[in-house]
C-alpha cells in the first residue's frame, strides 16, 4: 500500500530498481552486497570527540563515500541485537549507526528524543574520527530509522515539535513496526499519533512504514500484543503525507528483525511472537529496507544532478 503523490524521479527509480531486481536472480536481494564490512563499537567515554551515547557502527571497509543510516532500538533492547541487519544493509553501501539510548526506561520517551538529536548533531564532526581512514560518511544522504518504541522516537525527532531538533537534515524516514503505547487512549508520553489522517508534516520527506502481521496478536491470554491495534504501523502510516510506503509482513512477529541469536535475552523476546521460518522473514525484511534506501538515495542524487 502506498500514497501516490510522489515526484516523477522517485517513481522512476522505483521502476528502475524493481526492473533490475526482477531481471536477475531474486536471491541477489537477500544475500550480502559487494562491500566488505566491519562492526565497530564506539563508547561514550572514547577519546574525543566521544559520542553522547555508545554506538554500534556497521561500515563498509572499501574506500569510498557512503550514505548514513541511524537505527534506534526497541524498548529494553540492545543495539547489538540488530547487528545482523546492520551488517547486511552496510554490505550494500551504507554506514549504519545504532546508539544505545538507554538500558532501562519508563514510559516517557522525551529523553530518547533528546539523546537521538544529540547523537545526530555529533555525527557531522565526530563520526569520521572513528571510521576507517578510507571511508567517508555522506551526511547529505542521512536516513533515520527505528524499531518499535524506537520507531516512535524516529517520527518524534523528524516532526521537530517536542522541544528538540537537529541541524542535520533527514533525507528519509523508516519506521519498523513503530509503537506509540499500549493502545488507543494509552499512548506513552509524549504522544506522537494524532489520529488525524495526513497530519504528519515532514516536508515531503520519503517515509517507509514496515508492519508485522503478528505484532497485533498477544503471545497468549496473559501476554499482551507488542504492537497493539490503535498505536501501531497502520496508524503511523495513516498520518504520513506522501511520499509514503506501507509494507505489512503478515507472518512476522514484532521481534523478527532481531538477530537469530540474541544471547539469551529472553526477558523481552518471550513476550512477542516470532515466526517459524526465520530465514525467509529475515531476507524479506532486509530486502524491503535496502530497496527503500537504494530508491530514496538514488532519487536524491538524481534531483541534485538536475
Amino acid at each position: 500500500m502506498k500514497k501516490m503523490k510522489m515526484a516523477p524521479s522517485f517513481l522512476f527509480f522505483i521502476f528502475l530498481l524493481v526492473t533490475e531486481m526482477s531481471s536477475s536472480s531474486s536471491a541477489n536481494s537477500f544475500v550480502d552486497g559487494k562491500y566488505k564490512t566491519n562492526l565497530l563499537t564506539v563508547g561514550s567515554s572514547s577519546s574525543s570527540p566521544s559520542p553522547p551515547k555508545s554506538l554500534l557502527v556497521a561500515t563498509p571497509v572499501d574506500e569510498g563515500e557512503y550514505p548514513v543510516v541511524m537505527l534506534l532500538h526497541g524498548y529494553l533492547l540492545e543495539n547489538a541485537f540488530y547487528s545482523q541487519l546492520m551488517l547486511h544493509v552496510s554490505s550494500h553501501g551504507f554506514i549504519v549507526i545504532a546508539p544505545q539510548l538507554y538500558s532501562f526506561a519508563g514510559p516517557d520517551t522525551t529523553e530518547e528524543i533528546k539523546s537521538t538529536v544529540e547523537v545526530m548533531d555529533w555525527l557531522s564532526n565526530g563520526l569520521k574520527h572513528f571510521l576507517p581512514a578510507q571511508v567517508t560518511p555522506n551526511l547529505s544522504k542521512f536516513a533515520l530509522s527505528g524499531h518499535s518504541r524506537g520507531g516512535k522516537t524516529t517520527f518524534a525527532v523528524a516532526l521537530r515539535k517536542f522541544g528538540y531538533s537537529s541541524s542535520l537534515k533527514i533525507s528519509a524516514l523508516i519506521g519498523i513496526d513503530p509503537v506509540d503505547g499500549a493502545g488507543k487512549g494509552k499512548q506513552t508520553p509524549p504522544p506522537v499519533l494524532t489520529y488525524q489522517p495526513d497530519s504528519f508534516d515532514l516536508d515531503k520527506m520519503p517515509v517507509l512504514v514496515i508492519g508485522s502481521g503478528l505484532g497485533e496478536t498477544g503471545a497468549n491470554l496473559f501476554l499482551p500484543p507488542c504492537a497493539p491495534a490503535g498505536v501501531n504501523h497502520r496508524d503511523f502510516f495513516q498520518e504520513c503525507q506522501a511520499p509514503a510506503w506501507h509494507f505489512v509482513a503478515k507472518d512476522y512477529g514484532h521481534m523478527d528483525m532481531l538477530n537469530d541469536d540474541t544471547g539469551g535475552m529472553g526477558r523481552v523476546l518471550i513476550f512477542c511472537v516470532r515466526m517459524v521460518n526465520r530465514e525467509y522473514r529475515s531476507q524479506e525484511l532486509k530486502f524491503k529496507k535496502q530497496t527503500f534506501l537504494f530508491t530514496t538515495f538514488n532519487s536524491l542524487e538524481n534531483s541534485l544532478k538536475n
